[in-house]
């Protein structure tokens, strides 16, 4: 199957929003995973006096586990479905929680502008057209020193990680999504695994757009070997890029 991209993923995004949340929640340990990696992130005194960026927000799993880590801190969460977006504002948050409607290439022109002190994106990169234009632009948002920390679906790269993500795929998440009436949505969801970077290659492709002291960090659990979290820095000075 071709996978979807842009306006197409959106749309499958948008008609999906009411029965994901319902979804994700027979994912064991789903939200824990999420906390665990944004408190890799480390943000200090709690978030107090931070501007954290919440990438592909969803239905707001990942700006909770953010505002987890950082109860104290300034959230812009974004994402370019608008119907996942409504469900995630209609929860509630503390006041300094926002969100915005944007895809991550155009968050200029939805007034979203740095710097930021971290970055936050949890299963967003690997449904991007372009990976690389999106971290070098993400990149350009965080303030000298700022943070980029990833959560996603990315293979260790053994023949069994495969195995066990597609096994759990078609026993679990393609009959689920056939149910929900979402079942183009769940194959690309699949699909984009299987074809995305292994966790060793998206941690290069983090140190080619220029983030340092990365660190490709794994999930307990089934999830060994399927997730990871990814954390880089921007560097405070170009000389210090790795």
């Amino acid at each position: 199957m071709t996978l979807l991209h842009d306006a197409e993923l959106s749309a499958a995004f948008d008609h999906a929003a009411l029965a994901y949340d319902r979804l994700v929640a027979v994912n064991p340990g789903y939200h824990a995973h999420l906390r665990r990696s944004a408190r890799r992130l480390r943000p200090p005194r709690g978030g107090a006096g931070l501007r954290l960026l919440d990438l592909g927000c969803g239905t707001g799993a990942s700006t909770a586990a953010l505002l987890a880590a950082a109860p104290h801190a300034e959230i812009v969460a974004v994402d370019a479905s608008a119907g996942m977006l409504e469900r995630a504002a209609a929860k509630s948050w503390p006041a300094g929680v926002s969100f915005v409607h944007a895809p991550v290439e155009r968050l200029g022109e939805a007034g979203v502008t740095g710097p930021f002190d971290g970055a936050f994106a949890a299963y967003l990169f690997r449904n991007l057209t372009d990976p690389d234009r999106a971290l070098t632009l993400v990149r350009s948002l965080l303030a000298p020193g700022g943070r980029i920390g990833v959560h996603e679906y990315a293979l260790g790269g053994r023949a069994v990680d495969r195995a066990v993500w597609t096994a759990v795929c078609k026993g679990v998440v393609l009959p689920a999504g056939r149910l929900a009436g979402d079942a183009d949505l769940y194959r690309h969801l699949w699909r984009s695994v299987v074809e995305f970077d292994t966790a060793p290659a998206f941690g290069d492709r983090l140190r080619r757009a220029g983030f340092g002291r990365v660190r490709v960090l794994p999930m307990p659990g089934w999830q060994t070997g399927i997730a990871h979290t990814f954390v880089g820095r921007r560097a405070a000075e170009s000389g210090d890029a790795r």
